[in-house]
């Protein structure tokens, strides 16, 4: 994700929900300085296309114009203003994005084309399940994808990243001791699928088992029961 900070353009991350995609960008968005760049969220499972562009001129600190060619200059023009004269990167988070028409997706190439796409005065990430990919991929839509700079698909977690997972997030909240087995860690890839966040809610239930049976380390027969409470 760094690299985008350099070259700026267009980024694609694909995925299957739970496997950390949001996390992923909101570390990225977190991670930047904000006298250096202005970050805006957009998820497209709500709201229309024009809602999207009107949306995005706001964002930008413009009144958004009614015609969608004219919106389209707004756009431009406050991106280049915000770039050329603030010195600011706009980087632009475009969630759901499997649901985007393919109309929209050939407009984010007329609307980020600057200069007969010499520059990128911008970051626009794309993100959403794989089937936005296989979409990006298609004849209609090549243009779009060529400009793709960096693209990042994310899968579950293998059973070691599980288990490595979990000790990161225990040690960031301050645990130094060992709660789990090695067979809970085995139980908790297997119930899981490797997905993140179904790994943080299963721990998390886990968790209160534990305390609930008062014991200080978490077995493959407290994983299974709180896998069933949880429903996963």
């Amino acid at each position: 994700m760094d690299y985008l900070k350099t070259t700026r353009g267009f980024g694609l991350i694909t995925g299957d929900p739970g496997v950390g995609k949001t996390s992923t960008l909101r570390v990225f968005a977190d991670s930047l300085n904000p006298s250096l760049y202005k970050v805006m969220y957009f998820p497209m499972s709500s709201g229309t296309t024009m809602d999207f562009y009107r949306g995005l001129a706001f964002s930008l600190g413009e009144q958004p114009r009614f015609r969608k060619v004219e919106l389209f200059f707004q756009i431009q023009n406050a991106i280049t203003d915000l770039y050329d004269k603030r010195r600011i990167t706009p980087v632009f988070i475009l969630d759901e994005m499997q649901s985007a028409s393919a109309q929209f997706l050939h407009d984010l190439s007329i609307i980020f084309n600057f200069d007969m796409d010499k520059r990128n005065p911008f970051i626009l990430i794309l993100t959403g399940l794989p089937t936005l990919g296989n979409r990006l991929g298609l004849n209609q839509n090549r243009s779009l994808d060529q400009r793709l700079v960096t693209r990042f698909h994310f899968s579950p977690l293998t059973p070691d990243e599980v288990r490595d997972y979990i000790r990161h997030r225990f040690k960031h909240a301050g645990v130094s001791r060992n709660l789990i087995n090695e067979n809970a860690y085995e139980a908790i890839s297997s119930s899981t699928g490797g997905y993140p966040r179904l790994v943080g809610n299963l721990v998390t239930q886990c968790l209160i088992l534990a305390f609930q049976k008062q014991t200080d380390l978490i077995d493959e027969e407290i994983v299974f029961a709180a896998s069933t409470e949880a429903g996963i």
